[in-house]
Parts: C-alpha cells; structure tokens; sequence
C-alpha cells in the first residue's frame, strides 16, 4: 500500500509536538516564537490566497508567499529587520523537516528555502563601565532581607554574564562555594555550562545562604518572598530600583535603558577589554560559537571609532486574534 502524503495541517502538528517538543526539546520561548510565527502566516496566507488555514497546501507555502509575508511585516506590522529575520528563521525551520515527510513538495521547498536573511545594521550595544556597575551592586539596601538578595543577584549576574532566566532557575544545589567556587548554569537548549566564581562573589553568595530559609539544595537560590521563583518582570524591576538609587551618585545613569541583559553585555566587554581570548568569553556566555560573541569585538571597535571622530569638526496596536479554524486554535493552544 502506497504511503499517504501528510497534509500540510498534520505537517505543521507534527513539527510542533513531535520535532520541536520531543526531538529536539527546545524551550518553551522558541516554541511560543514559531507558534506566532505560524499564527501570523497563516492569518495572512488566507487574506492574501482565500484558503483557511486547514485548507492549505504545503505546495501555498511557495517563495512568493513567503516574500509577500516579510514585506508585510516590515511595511504594514512596521516590524524590524531582526524581527523580520526570525520569523523567517522559523519558516526556515519547518519547511527543512517537511521536506523529510512530503517529497512531492521538494521543488517548492527549495526554492522558498533561498529566500535569503535580510542584511541589516546593528546598533551598538549598551553596557556599563565598571564604576557604573559597581554602583549598581552596591545600591541595594542590606539591612532588608530583599535587598540582601537583590545584591547578592545582581553579583552573580555581573560575574557570569547569566540570562536572566538562567539566573533566576538557579538552585541553593547549583553553586559550589569551596575550594573552587562554581556556579552551574542551565542555558538556551537545555544546556549546562560552569562558570568560576571570583572569591567575592562566593562570600557574597555563602553570606546570601545564611538567610535563606531550611530547604535542601533543591530550593531557589534566589526565590521571591514567598519563596517561589522571581519573574523576569521582578528581576527587571529590582534591577530598576538599583539603577535608580545608584544615580543618585552616578547622574550618568539616571534614564539610561538599563535591562538584566546590559549586564550580560557589560560582562563581556569587560572581559573582552581584560584580553580575554574571545573563544573563552564564548564559552563563559553560553554561546553556540565564538562568530555570536564577535558583536562584543564589533562594538568595542565601534566605541574606539567614536572616540576618534570627536577630535574631527562635527561638521497602531492590532486587534486581538481569535483564531478561525483548528489548525489555527491548535497553534493557539501550544
């Protein structure tokens, strides 16, 4: 018996539930990323072709729909060029795994496959000087049990250059506070990097255990006084609140955009500017390959030129989405 086609709805289940989620077991961020991607082409693919969702094809899916969909992002979504470039990414994404199920389709998959990435320039990249940083460690108020925690945070985060999400999954079982301090981070792909810790950092932390409630090592190292995980919206707030009193001594800071993430990029600036071999600074962030940590090489070089050129003369929201068939209320279940 001759093997059916799968339709481009099963397609598309299947490389959420069964490719993304059990094969490659990629986070729930990247998920929630291709599941909008998905939402928005196909909303526009039914504006553009008159089919529902259900009803498509994968032969629709060709380059000139494809197209079509970027430069709606761009031009009506008014989204960036780096946004742009991620929903192709997910695109991208898929259409290599349905060219492994519908060999029917290769033709088009192909050619829809060398729509390229969309060049673009990249602004140059916000991070702090030392003193700046550590004003910002210091601002916390230690009297409080909050404030304890918050410095004890915002030490680690600068020290290791951790995501915020990175961070705030950390558990009492995941630092070593011995003989050689190390701190063991769960990243991007589920994937597990140590990074040393200097002796400051560590007193910090043994001294941040202190006031931690009995609980194992199983508990969070940094839990929210309820004693559940913090939220990135917390650490971003408490972040905030230390930025704000440490300019109150560095006026510098005072309405800068300074998010968890400036401190992953000043942490690797400093290292960078340190000598550190930029293979290693790869390594310390968590980084697929040192070709990702190069914007850090690029935008030390950027500063450099900018400083050179001041000795010369200066001479509407959308609507809510309700999805209007069942592959559209599947992906808006994932």
């Amino acid at each position: 018996m001759a093997d059916v086609t799968p339709s481009f709805s099963t397609l598309l289940q299947r490389f959420f539930v069964d490719h993304l989620r059990q094969q490659r077991a990629v986070s729930p961020s990247t998920v929630a990323a291709y599941r909008d991607t998905f939402k928005l082409l196909l909303a526009f693919s039914e504006k553009t072709i008159g089919k529902a969702p259900t009803d498509l094809r994968l032969a629709d899916l060709d380059a000139t729909l494809i197209l079509a969909f970027l430069d709606h992002l761009e031009c009506e979504r008014k989204n960036s060029v780096r946004s742009r470039n991620a929903r192709l990414s997910a695109i991208r994404s898929f259409l290599k795994y349905a060219a492994h199920e519908d060999l029917t389709a290769l033709a088009i998959i192909e050619r829809s496959l060398s729509v390229p990435q969309k060049r673009h320039d990249k602004g140059v990249l916000g991070f702090l000087s030392r003193p700046e940083m550590e004003a910002i460690i210091a601002a916390p108020d230690c009297a409080t049990w909050a404030g304890r925690r918050d410095q004890a945070l915002l030490t680690l985060l600068y020290n290791t250059g951790a995501r915020v999400s990175e961070a705030i999954n950390l558990r009492v079982g995941d630092v070593v506070l011995d003989v050689s301090p190390v701190a063991h981070l769960y990243g991007k792909g589920r994937k597990q990097r140590s990074v040393p810790l200097w002796k400051a950092t560590a007193a910090t932390l043994r001294q941040w255990l202190r006031h931690l409630p009995e609980g194992g090592t199983r508990g969070y190292l940094f839990p929210s006084s309820a004693g559940r995980r913090l939220s990135r919206s917390s650490v971003a707030q408490r972040l905030a609140q230390a930025v704000t009193q440490a300019g109150r001594k560095l006026p510098a800071l005072v309405g800068r955009p300074i998010s968890p993430h400036t401190i992953r990029h000043t942490t690797a600036m400093h290292l960078l500017q340190s000598g550190v071999d930029i293979t290693v600074i790869a390594l310390w962030l968590g980084h697929e390959g040192p070709s990702t940590t190069h914007i850090y090489m690029e935008a030390d070089l950027a500063m450099k030129e900018e400083a050179l050129n001041r000795l010369q003369p200066i001479a509407t929201a959308p609507a809510r989405y309700r999805p209007p068939d069942q592959l559209m209320a599947f992906l808006q279940s994932l």
